[in-house]
């Protein structure tokens, strides 16, 4: 009975925080849908001017809250980094909204900690893990997103060849690569184009992408077309020994990667497995494992176990980290 009531007030939390994350970030086509639906139920005798005051007054409200964290929390450096950060992962907030995420998930995660164990000390860590799992999601989609652009790197400057031998000009090879790529080159090449129409030079069209886009690959194309620019040449043929470069470099990458899979596990069994096995041990049976975090020689070893286990997974880290 304890187990259902257990679940039932977790499902309360998350439907709770879940309510409220959608009330935060709602999206303006979303809002513009709902007006359109109220806007065509005159026949229903449906009071469009009071739904377009509470509309107002909850962008109001939510446009409001946003400054205040923007103005509190985020100064005009942090803000930038962040945003240049988000936009590196692709995924479409804005700083202080991002902030708002960590709160809430920080809130979350220390109330389910603190539900299921009853002990006050795991409302800290939870909160911790709450405020660090954005971080960590921000920089696993900048991965992601940055190999899945190497990947089709190659791909693309082979099109910008194409391009440019049929006589076309460098803008109308990026629409070509526009037009054919996938995303998140497609996205980024069409911010490019963007910039460009909108008065930018290409050296700072390409500079913004370099600085969205944290490729050695896209780097090195991007200085091959600004030295070329400056001191003239045949682009395609500059193009063409990058194409072979780069797909030389993804190969040894992954030979490098196959080689080091075995040592990356290990690094993650030292730094995982003692954490996740003592949660089950408090949880299975808290008086036997629970000394540990009331004596002070318990703690003391809690704060050598977990210092051993950081450098350990940093020295493994750094061991199996090579650079091509």
């Amino acid at each position: 009975m304890m187990l259902l009531i257990m679940f039932l007030v977790f499902i309360a939390i998350i439907l709770f925080y879940w309510s409220i994350f959608q009330i935060l970030f709602v999206k303006k086509n979303r809002l513009q849908t709902r007006m359109e639906h109220y806007l065509l139920s005159k026949e229903e005798n449906v009071n469009t001017t009071e739904v377009f005051v509470e509309v107002k007054q909850r962008l109001t409200l939510i446009q409001l809250l946003k400054h205040r964290i923007q103005k509190k929390f985020l100064t005009k450096e942090k803000n930038i980094k962040l945003e240049t950060k988000i936009a590196q992962a692709g995924i479409p907030l804005k700083p202080e909204e991002y902030i708002l995420f960590q709160w809430i998930l920080t809130a979350l995660i220390g109330g389910l900690f603190y539900l299921f164990t009853e002990n006050i000390l795991f409302i800290f860590v939870g909160g911790f893990l709450g405020l660090q799992l954005p971080k960590w999601y921000l920089r696993k989609k900048q991965r992601e997103r940055t190999s899945k652009f190497n990947e089709g790197l190659a791909d693309m400057i082979t099109t910008i060849v194409g391009s440019l031998r049929a006589g076309f000009s460098f803008q109308q090879a990026l629409k070509s690569v526009v037009e054919e790529a996938s995303s998140p080159i497609k996205d980024e090449m069409d911010s490019v184009l963007k910039e460009m129409q909108y008065g930018k030079n290409i050296e700072d069209a390409l500079n913004d992408l370099k600085e969205r886009m944290p490729s050695e690959d896209l780097d090195l194309m991007i200085q091959a077309i600004l030295i070329q620019r400056q001191v003239g040449g045949n682009l395609a043929t500059v193009l063409d020994k990058i194409i072979e470069t780069i797909r030389d470099r993804t190969k040894i990458q992954g030979q490098i990667t196959t080689l080091t899979a075995q040592g990356r596990l290990s690094g993650y069994v030292i730094a995982l497995l003692p954490v996740i096995l003592g949660l089950l041990l408090y949880m299975i049976q808290p008086d036997y494992i629970g000394s540990l975090f009331r004596h002070p020689l318990g703690l003391a070893m809690i704060g050598a176990g977990l210092f051993s286990g950081v450098i350990g997974f940093t020295l493994i880290k750094k061991i199996t980290t090579i650079e091509v």
